[in-house]
């Protein structure tokens, strides 16, 4: 969480967002009006937020950054088509894909591509033909939403896309609950993720290395993963 977005809160009157992250930010919320929504009601939540807003200073929480599969589209639209004139501020965030790669090393040094496994609001055959494009270009591919009770079997069809452009060999790292209690870290090959599918769930982001993507090891254990931003092209070290 970023400084601001801690001040957003502290100034706050009333806190609204999904429970599980209420739930992260809960020693900040005291004093304060909370309004806890579930998924599937993101849509009613905007509304509420800003009917709120008309007279009161409202933070809305969302996960990682707001403007990154999170809150900040849905509230800026209904505002839009409501023709709302409150005052709105997107806040920063840290973002998955950043938190959880910097626990990885630096998979992500250069270009790369972030696509969530979640049909609920696109289309699977959509998600299909953005993860085939995005593997053919070789760059790291990071897995928002990889894996649910009910979508067990999207990372599936998404490795198996991986694997008709990469090799076996290619980096693979995944990270549980990033900076938060119960963090984990999962580094393998594609060759041999499919054997790990069981440790992905919700909570996790998966990184696929591009063609230059490498596991930096140790005699005894892999130390991270590193994507080379192009220096050993140009420089000796």
């Amino acid at each position: 969480m970023t400084p601001r977005a801690l001040k957003a809160l502290g100034e706050a009157d009333c806190v609204i967002g999904n429970g599980f992250y209420l739930d992260l930010v809960e020693p900040m919320l005291a004093g304060k009006e909370v309004i806890r929504s579930g998924m599937g009601r993101e849509v009613d939540r905007a509304r509420r937020a800003l009917d709120l807003a008309k007279d009161r200073v409202v933070a809305m929480v969302s996960g990682g950054d707001a403007g990154v599969y999170g809150m900040a589209s849905i509230v800026l639209e209904v505002a839009e088509r409501s023709g709302s004139n409150v005052a709105i501020e997107v806040i920063p965030g840290i973002t998955a894909a950043l938190s959880a790669g910097a626990l990885l090393g630096s998979p992500l040094s250069g270009d790369y591509v972030t696509m969530s496994l979640s049909d609920l609001l696109t289309p699977w055959e959509e998600i299909e033909r953005r993860l085939d494009l995005a593997f053919q270009m070789r760059v790291p591919v990071v897995l928002y939403n990889p894996r649910s009770r009910g979508r067990q079997h999207n990372l599936d069809a998404a490795i198996a896309i991986a694997r008709r452009y990469l090799p076996a060999t290619t980096p693979v790292g995944v990270v549980k609950n990033a900076y938060r209690m119960g963090e984990e870290r999962l580094i393998t090959t594609l060759g041999e993720f499919g054997d790990h599918f069981a440790f992905v769930d919700m909570h996790s982001i998966v990184f696929i290395g591009g063609e230059e993507t490498r596991i930096w090891r140790s005699e005894t254990d892999a130390r991270g993963i590193i994507t080379p931003r192009g220096y050993h092209r140009k420089y000796v070290y």
